[in-house]
């Protein structure tokens, strides 16, 4: 007799298996973080084109995994060394899987963006990282796809146990599908599939514990990080209305720079669990916003030339390089690219010829009207 568990796999494997030999070559897109949900339905899709007859395996499917450059560093190279080893490995199961990572435009960088422009820390209100860093990179490689084949299927790792928010957005995409589907509410011929959502975390953990990747390994390492950091995994973010799941206060693996939330109860569970190497990237994160919310560090010019607070000073964000600078000297991390320093520093030029421009405008004003 096949256990309520056991029942509930078999039919999210039918199901996959079901929606992966219809009739058409729409590409599959694993929106991909690392953590254990997304882990999970890797793995069962996995599963699914293995135990396909190998001239059936038509559809190619394609693992992508964002990095937004400024992830918690021991959570983002535990995803790289999984990332290698998915591709060195997953040509050998003959299966059309491609393994996928994509970066924000160095350009759009979070340090590019908040030391080179001078834009101040995200917050609530102004939470400009999440578009820049997550949804552009990971939207490009979805539209080239869409482009390419007509339409695509986006597969997410999300589940109603999640909390209140993901159950809420589950239910809305189950109002608009059709059948197993949902259309993409963001990108024309974007369809969405979520096979696990209907899975607790008990059943989650169960699933990896009891089982080994099929790209070969275990998930010891997962399993000991979750718990090191008591935590769940930022969401794959394909839209600026998934940005709530983005910088909550639940204990989430994510950004190390990430302002939005008070206290990152993650990257202190890892400090807490021996990772006392991260200590400093704790300090700069909170450095971030108290600089940002103290006016005295804020331009008193907005950048469209209105009165109020706008962006850093340049003293501020001199300041804060050279903090971070010797922060990552410090910790061995790579935290800022050589590309990002330049280019800060080629903004900074840009930003101070306005300011003289705007200085000299505002004198030429100012003798006008007197003469006036």
């Amino acid at each position: 007799m096949i256990s309520e568990f056991g029942a509930k796999f078999k039919a999210i494997r039918r199901e996959i298996r079901d929606e992966y030999t219809q009739p058409h070559s729409k590409p599959w897109i694993l929106g991909f973080s690392g953590g254990k949900d997304s882990t999970l339905l890797a793995h069962l899709v996995l599963e699914c084109l293995l135990a396909i007859p190998p001239d059936e395996r038509n559809r190619r499917v394609f693992i992508l995994s964002n990095d937004t450059l400024v992830e918690s560093p021991v959570f983002q190279a535990f995803v790289d060394r999984l990332l290698d080893h998915m591709t060195e490995n997953i040509p050998a199961l003959r299966v059309p899987v491609e393994v996928i990572k994509t970066e924000p435009e160095v350009e759009e960088s979070f340090w590019v963006n908040l030391l080179g422009r001078g834009y101040p820390a995200p917050n609530r209100m102004f939470r400009w990282c999440t578009d820049r860093m997550k949804v552009r990179p990971t939207s490009k490689f979805i539209r080239e796809q869409v482009s390419r084949s007509g339409e695509a299927i986006l597969l997410l790792g999300v589940r109603r146990a999640e909390s209140t928010q993901r159950a809420r957005t589950l239910e809305l995409h189950d109002a608009k599908a059709e059948g197993r589907l949902s259309p993409h509410t963001d990108f024309k011929g974007c369809y969405i599939f979520t096979p696990i959502k209907d899975l607790t975390t008990t059943e989650v953990w169960a699933a990896l514990i009891n089982s080994k990747p099929p790209w070969g390994g275990n998930y010891s390492e997962l399993t000991a990080l979750y718990k090191d950091a008591l935590a769940g995994e930022c969401p794959f973010v394909m839209s600026t209305n998934d940005a709530p799941s983005c910088g909550t206060s639940s204990a989430r693996f994510g950004c190390w720079t990430c302002t939005v939330i008070e206290k990152d109860n993650s990257l202190e569970s890892l400090i807490t669990a021996g990772h006392h190497d991260l200590e400093p990237l704790s300090r700069f994160r909170k450095r971030l916003k108290e600089v940002s919310d103290n006016p005295d560090f804020r331009s008193k010019v907005r950048r469209t030339g209105q009165p109020g607070l706008g962006p850093l000073t340049m003293d501020a964000r001199a300041m804060l390089l050279e903090e971070l600078l010797e922060i990552q000297k410090q910790v061995g991390y790579d935290l800022i690219s050589n590309t990002e320093v330049r280019l800060i520093k080629e903004q900074w030029a840009v930003d101070e010829s306005d300011a003289l421009f705007r200085d000299l405008t505002n004198l030429e004003v100012a003798k006008e009207s007197t003469a006036a």
